[in-house]
């Protein structure tokens, strides 16, 4: 059977961070899905399409990855997709008992799926999605945060949703 990993999260945009947690999970999964949560209470900052766009050209060079957008629980898109692992990343305590607590509810309502957490590494813990649109938003130079593939100075504009 293999070992299918689905990695959600909004990544609005996609950080240096998010690429470092699926780089180092590659050994660990055969296939790794990042799930492009669409979450209606929620305004997102980029357009869901050149989300998905970035983030595809990102991982191009690895095939055992792959993008999907999806609505709804987490859990229903594991099992819909044969994902037994759902892969996140941990940068703080805080993040800990947050994932913690979405983690065990996760395993009550699917109980085949097991989450699995890496450690962000030390040059990546302040790094997260709010603070590069924050930057973004007044003006400032946030290459230093996301991945190569994303091209900033084309593209990167605020949703007009």
């Amino acid at each position: 059977m293999k070992r299918i990993a689905l990695f959600p999260g909004s990544f609005d945009p996609i950080t240096k961070g998010h690429e470092s947690i699926v780089l180092r999970a590659l050994p660990l999964f055969d296939n790794i899905i990042i799930a492009i949560g669409i979450n209606e209470q929620k305004k997102s900052f980029f357009p869901l399409g050149e989300r998905k766009a970035w983030i595809e050209k990102v991982f191009a060079p690895y095939p055992a990855v792959s993008v999907v957008t999806y609505e709804g629980l987490t859990v229903d898109l594991c099992e819909k997709l044969g994902a037994k692992y759902i892969l996140r990343g941990l940068r703080t305590s805080a993040d800990f008992e947050f994932e913690r607590s979405i983690g065990q509810m996760n395993k009550k309502m699917f109980p085949d799926v097991e989450t699995v957490f890496l450690l962000t590494t030390p040059e990546y813990t302040a790094v997260n999605s709010y603070i590069v649109r924050e930057i973004i938003r007044h003006g400032g130079d946030a290459s230093s945060f996301i991945p190569e593939g994303v091209n900033l100075s084309s593209g990167m504009q605020p949703a007009k949703e």
